[in-house]
């Protein structure tokens, strides 16, 4: 029997150019990029697969994506120290492996995660965003007042039934944990959200700063993005924000001690009174 290792690979990317994360035929994704520079560094046919805490969509972009790998122990044994040196010369320039390390017992990229951080930046400038962050910056051309858009997202922070602001997955559940939504200036004229959930459902970010931008630039009432989250419906005019201002910052997990009581834990469809097991909940694809 082949003697297998998994290791943590920390990943950071720029999404401009790619169709995702999630390999597809003939497009152009991350996953695939990293795969095939992971199979010819390695000399492994068919490439490796990748497991990843959260795919993002074509346009998003990370700074602290996090996914894992088992290689046959020989593979990785004879490339031991030097893999993100050696990746780096056969991946493009817009995607990085800054780490790879051996993970702890019971580590999974996906299920293992506490939560996961994303920022969503915004330019109000009226004449335009800086064009040397056009790429990850969206240009909203009204002023947006942050103390109205902090108090409309403090209404919609714990653990609710996100179904007004994702694309529902056949037998995956909605709800979720929003553990911090707030709105900051990184700078004059540009606005940052901070989005931080135990696991995200499929464009719930984006749609969650689709819909506090109208609240921001005074078109809906403070209260408006908590009421449609009670309806459990999608509502027509929740804009979903374009995936070019979106950057995933941050992967938490547990200490190794709880990685794999966590993994267990994220297994489990949550409903707003009681638990029940299935493996339709982790997803965290938000983009």
């Amino acid at each position: 029997m082949t003697a297998l290792v998994r290791l943590r690979l920390d990943i950071g990317y720029d999404g401009t150019d790619f169709a995702g994360w999630a390999r597809q035929p003939g497009q152009r994704t991350v996953q695939g990029a990293i795969e095939d520079a992971l199979a010819k560094l390695l000399r492994l046919d068919p490439p490796p697969m990748l497991t990843v805490a959260g795919r993002t969509d074509a346009g998003v972009h990370a700074r602290g994506q996090v996914a894992h790998v088992v290689l046959p122990v020989a593979a990785y044994s004879a490339v031991n120290g030097t893999m993100p040196r050696r990746l780096a010369g056969l991946l493009p320039p817009d995607v990085r492996v800054w780490r790879v390390s051996v993970a702890p017992e019971g580590f999974d990229a996906r299920f293992s995660a506490l939560s996961r951080r994303y920022v969503y930046r915004v330019c109000d400038d009226p004449v335009g965003v800086d064009p040397l962050r056009r790429h990850d910056v969206l240009w909203h051309p009204r002023p947006l007042n942050l103390d109205r858009m902090n108090e409309a997202a403090r209404l919609m922070v714990g653990e609710h039934d996100f179904a007004a602001y994702c694309r529902k997955r056949e037998g995956a559940t909605t709800i979720r944990e929003l553990l911090r939504f707030s709105w900051a200036r990184e700078a004059e004229r540009l606005a940052a959200a901070t989005v931080q959930a135990d696991a995200f459902c499929h464009s719930m970010v984006r749609a969650l700063v689709g819909a506090l931008l109208v609240v921001g630039d005074g078109r809906r009432d403070v209260t408006w993005p908590a009421e449609v989250l009670a309806t459990r419906t999608r509502d027509s005019a929740v804009n979903v924000a374009p995936a070019h201002g979106l950057t995933l910052e941050e992967i938490r997990y547990p200490d190794a001690e709880g990685l794999a009581q966590r993994a267990q834990e994220t297994r489990r469809v949550r409903t707003l009174n009681a638990t029940v097991p299935s493996l339709g909940e982790g997803e965290s694809e938000d983009s």
